[in-house]
């Protein structure tokens, strides 16, 4: 799996993100972006957002 990288990714996108406590069991979550995080034009963890329900986490798929 390619992990997108900053300039691929606006607010408003469609994503799956990884949360901190679910690094270990790799479980997805999907939501919209609301801010990116990351100041860095890619991670290799994935880029850190805020998704609108307040959500935070790394950016592992665009849907």
């Amino acid at each position: 799996m390619i992990i997108p990288i900053r300039k691929d990714i606006q607010p408003g996108s469609r994503v799956m993100i990884v949360e901190k406590q679910n690094q270990r069991s790799g479980q997805l979550t999907e939501g919209i972006v609301v801010h990116i995080l990351t100041k860095s034009p890619s991670h290799p963890h994935g880029i850190k957002v805020r998704l609108v329900d307040g959500k935070v986490g790394r950016v592992q798929e665009i849907v």
